[in-house]
């Protein structure tokens, strides 16, 4: 009888200890589920200020002078923004980690290419506050520096 009491026992723990192991991957898919979500809406909006920012880049550069100098840098500057956007799109439709990696470093290539230009637009000109550049070039140097951690993070090893 003392055997069968211990067996009841031993089940009845077994038992609990199974419920609070569901419990927790219970807990675990949930949260997975969150971050999956995080993970989708942080692509979205980085996409989202990606694209503005080149819609924004090639507005400001339709205003830019006609002059040689600045003819070569509207050209490099459309390039460089446009290609941001575009590689980062394509790094989501990546075939593999390595892929999606190199798609995005890319992105931070040619993002550290449009801050280049910038730099110089705002060197060369010649009225000190001009907002829009400021803001381009502040945007330019976030999305650097979120396109950096994203190729740090994903680094293959």
């Amino acid at each position: 009888m003392d055997k069968d009491k211990r067996q009841k026992t031993k089940d009845k723990r077994q038992k609990t200890k199974d419920k609070r192991q569901k419990t927790k991957d219970k807990r675990q898919k949930t949260k997975d589920k969150v971050q999956n979500i995080k993970d989708e809406s942080m692509n979205i909006d980085l996409a989202n200020r990606l694209f503005e920012f080149t819609i924004k880049c090639l507005y400001y550069i339709s205003n830019l002078p006609t002059t040689p100098e600045y003819r070569i840098i509207r050209y490099q500057l459309a390039k460089s923004a446009t290609s941001t956007g575009a590689n980062y799109e394509e790094s989501q439709a990546g075939s593999s980690k390595a892929d999606f990696n190199n798609k995005v470093r890319i992105s931070l290539r040619e993002m550290r290419e449009s801050n280049y230009w910038l730099r110089i637009i705002k060197a060369l000109n010649e009225k000190n506050e001009d907002l829009e550049l400021d803001w381009l070039i502040n945007e330019s140097h976030e999305l650097k520096n979120i396109l950096g951690s994203i190729v740090q993070k994903t680094r293959t090893k």
